[in-house]
């Protein structure tokens, strides 16, 4: 049994998973989106949304930090088919991404379940993502209660009659001016 066991195996070894979970965060990190199976994007959320809380404090205690839980591992692009360094993980992590998210207290990243399954073991697919900086979580209505519902109608009722007063009472007074001459 395995009381109190936290996390997956994912079928590797101890120090595999520490390589893949690396890897998967700093392809997060460099790409924003990674498509990956159900169960390994559900072991990397939570690794990811701890580097980027450390990155929002941006001490260097906490860069420190970063680069012992996920190495710095240089960003390469090309250009003219040659190999130009961008930066580095980190750099990205506390220059791009930490100031981001300065304003949300959790929930950098989501998971949405793609309709593709993965070639050779037919494994569901889903596209790993870190939220955009203007996207803010979905807030659900609350549905009124009856008496609540009754209480604004109420109030709706008794501010329409109030205008309508006041409409007559508007009327009446143009009518008596014409007359007055």
């Amino acid at each position: 049994m395995r009381h109190k066991v936290a996390g997956r195996h994912l079928s590797r070894t101890s120090q595999h998973r520490l390589a893949l979970r690396r890897n998967l965060v700093a392809s997060l990190i460099e790409h924003e989106t990674i498509s990956t199976t159900v169960a390994k994007a559900k072991e990397v959320k939570a690794f990811a949304e701890k580097l980027i809380t450390l990155a929002k404090q941006g001490t260097l205690q906490s860069r420190r930090r970063a680069i012992a839980l996920l190495g710095d591992r240089d960003i390469i692009g090309y250009q003219d088919n040659k190999a130009v360094k961008k930066g580095t993980i980190i750099g990205k992590l506390f220059s791009e991404l930490g100031p981001r998210y300065l304003d949300r207290s959790g929930g950098y990243t989501r998971i949405i379940p793609l309709s593709l399954r993965r070639l050779g073991d037919n494994g569901p697919l889903v596209l790993l993502q870190l939220i955009g900086p203007g996207e803010s979580p979905k807030k659900e209505a609350k549905t009124a209660t009856k008496k609540g519902a009754r209480k604004k109608a109420k109030e709706i009722a008794e501010a329409e009659e109030a205008i309508e007063t006041e409409t007559a009472t508007e009327n009446s007074n143009l009518a008596d001016k014409p007359n007055q001459r």
